[in-house]
């Protein structure tokens, strides 16, 4: 059976010798790893050389849209932004929504893999079955607001969507993201940092051709049943009245936050910063391409200080890395540092723990006056805030150490200062506390990318579900109290292997989950079952793990900070008050994660899982042959 998008592409540009070519994407390849996170990973474990720094010329940057991008599916308009990460030297990987992924299907590309270095800056222009390598002189310099007015203005096109850098990747902060829009980022992991590397703006993407549906008519009819079903839910009534942010009061409340970097586990006096007080900013919602839920806020700051700060969100991220983590309490306060960061280009998380830890650091007088070029780090001070994001990215003072991520910078700095990081493989934390969690914790330590919150929370862990429910959906035996370690590390595995599968789709997740063999079928013609699908998302997690190894990563690198295992949570309610992490069951709990995936001890795929999946023969350039075709010369 023909599938109807069997005209799409993956476009290769080397941006040394200005080659470009593309390659159709098979079925064959779609059955293997079906698109956007797989084709990445496979790519990036395929063509990036061993032992190269991530800012190389020969390192790789892929950018892809799912399968069902653009097509009659609510909520699968999600976009993969991947490479060796400058930030941990790990999996680099990072997922946004908005518009662009589906914009760059509509011009005949699934996915665009960029390697090489232009001898000044550039952007790539991809218009129906073109790529172009445009010189970025008049944009270089801008934020990510201003860039795509210029793009759109020099193109004469008002719908040009932008996968794009601000000045912050420019300069090569590594922990500087990928931005679309007024809001959405791929901001975990470096990717624009990457992108500064390669002196490459932005991809722009104007499409107008046809993605065909395989089975129109019962296409339609199957987005309008999950429309209307996704209306219904009691969560997505919530988000579209307040935002993402809603899981803050809650998480606060109970006691699994971070503030004052990592010296408290709950925030008193925080009231501002709750989803309530976002009605005093609101001006209006918005969604990405194809979501009903529409589940951002549009908002403005009308009078203060912060008087015509604009933006979306916020984020329950945006809400610690802006607010609790430095001891901010005051929501337009956190707006307004958000506004800069989203401007600018800097992964907000990153920045806010960054800023949080050096706080900790003055307050413990690691850092002084003098190494803070006269800036008090007082926490929740605004002035200071402002500050050190603008410092981070333009690379000035203490802001040049803050730059360069956890490691680098607790290297620089010494004094034991590592010991106050909150960070795995070399990527800080959300601003969650895991200590009281031990599901959360291990998946934050095992992550492939380094502290993830995205990739394998099992959340439903904290919703108190029966007993025998939790076990018909992860398996074994489980239990319904969150603070226990029994039956955790199947949790952590089946919400790895989920996302994985539903990234490489291009599925959100929040408007809901639908039936993903039927909709495939129906929409692309792709026939894969729900064991099949699985299976990928196997594939996926152990390339990541594979990737990894290569880079000398394992076992020793799949753990917690210190602070985890050490210090005890002093607040919140009961359950989640004198919590630490026991280190002897948290080796336990990571013996049986690796045996669920299939690895050996020290976190290795074995053998045996390398063949069961397909991945004996790799590589075997299944997606094209750029390491032999595109080669740097």
């Amino acid at each position: 059976m023909t599938m109807s998008i069997s005209n799409q592409k993956i476009g290769y540009v080397n941006l040394t010798t200005g080659e470009i070519r593309k390659e159709y994407i098979t079925e064959d390849m779609r059955k293997f790893l079906i698109g956007s996170r797989g084709f990445n990973m496979y790519l990036m474990h395929t063509l990036t050389p061993k032992g190269i720094d991530a800012f190389d010329p020969r390192n790789w940057w892929f950018i892809s849209c799912g399968v069902l991008g653009g097509m009659l599916v609510p909520s699968c308009g999600r976009t993969q932004v991947s490479g060796l990460s400058p930030l941990t030297g790990a999996v680099g990987d990072s997922n946004m929504g908005g518009f662009f992924g589906v914009e760059m299907r509509y011009s005949g590309f699934d996915t665009i893999a960029v390697t090489g270095k232009a001898e000044k800056p550039v952007y790539l222009y991809v218009h129906d079955d073109e790529i172009e390598i445009l010189d970025a002189k008049y944009i270089w310099g801008t934020d990510t607001s201003d860039c795509i007015e210029r793009i759109r203005e020099k193109h004469k096109d008002a719908d040009i969507s932008a996968a794009m850098i601000g000045q912050a990747g420019e300069n090569l902060v590594r922990y500087a993201n990928v931005r679309t829009g007024l809001k959405s980022s791929a901001g975990r992991t470096g990717m624009g940092a990457l992108m500064g590397s390669k002196n490459l703006k932005c991809v722009a993407a104007r499409g107008t051709q046809d993605l065909p549906l395989h089975q129109p008519e019962e296409a339609l009819a199957n987005w309008k049943s999950e429309v209307a079903k996704a209306r219904e839910r009691r969560m997505v009534k919530t988000l579209l009245r307040f935002g993402k942010g809603i899981y803050f009061g809650n998480t606060n409340t109970v006691g699994l936050i971070r503030a004052y970097n990592f010296k408290q586990n709950q925030m008193l006096y925080a009231d501002d910063l709750e989803v309530e007080s976002m009605d005093r900013y609101t001006v209006g919602r918005e969604a990405c391409y194809g979501c009903q839920i529409h589940c951002r806020h549009r908002w403005k700051v009308p009078e203060g200080p912060y008087k015509g700060h604009y933006g979306v969100g916020p984020e329950y991220t945006s809400l610690g890395s802006m607010g609790t983590e430095i001891g901010n309490v005051k929501m337009d306060v956190c707006l307004a540092a958000d506004d800069l960061v989203n401007k600018w280009g800097v992964d907000n998380l990153e920045a806010g723990s960054m800023i949080g830890w050096a706080m900790e650091l003055y307050e413990l007088g690691i850092l002084t006056k003098e190494d803070t070029g006269g800036l008090d780090l007082k926490w929740g001070d605004p002035e200071v805030i402002y500050e050190l994001v603008r410092q981070i990215t333009f690379r000035e003072g203490l802001g040049d150490i803050l730059a360069e991520g956890p490691l680098r910078a607790a290297e620089k700095i010494g004094k034991n200062s590592a010991y106050y990081l909150v960070q795995v493989k070399g990527m800080s934390n959300l601003q969650s506390d895991e200590r009281p969690t031990p599901s959360l914790a291990l998946n934050v330590a095992v992550a492939t990318r380094g502290s993830d919150h995205l990739r394998g929370r099992p959340v439903p862990d904290l919703f108190g579900l029966p007993k025998d429910v939790l076990e018909r959906m992860y398996g074994g035996e489980q239990t319904t109290d969150f603070n226990s370690y029994m039956g955790k590390p199947r949790m952590v595995w089946h919400h790895e292997i989920s996302a994985a599968t539903h990234d490489t789709i291009g599925n959100c997740g929040m408007g809901g989950q639908p039936d993903m063999p039927y909709t495939l079928k129906i929409n692309t013609g792709l026939e894969l079952s729900n064991e099949e699908m699985w299976t990928i998302g196997e594939r996926i997690h152990i390339i990541e793990r594979l990737f990894n190894k290569s880079r000398g990563f394992g076992r020793k690198d799949d753990h917690l900070a210190d602070r985890y295992y050490d210090v005890p949570t002093t607040m919140g309610m009961p359950k989640a008050r004198g919590k630490t992490i026991d280190r002897d069951k948290f080796e336990i709990m990571l013996d049986e994660f690796y045996e669920l995936h299939g690895c050996d001890s020290e976190g290795h795929p074995t053998k045996e899982t390398i063949k069961r999946l397909g991945l004996d023969k790799e590589p075997s350039y299944i997606l094209g042959t750029p390491g032999k075709e595109i080669e740097l010369k």
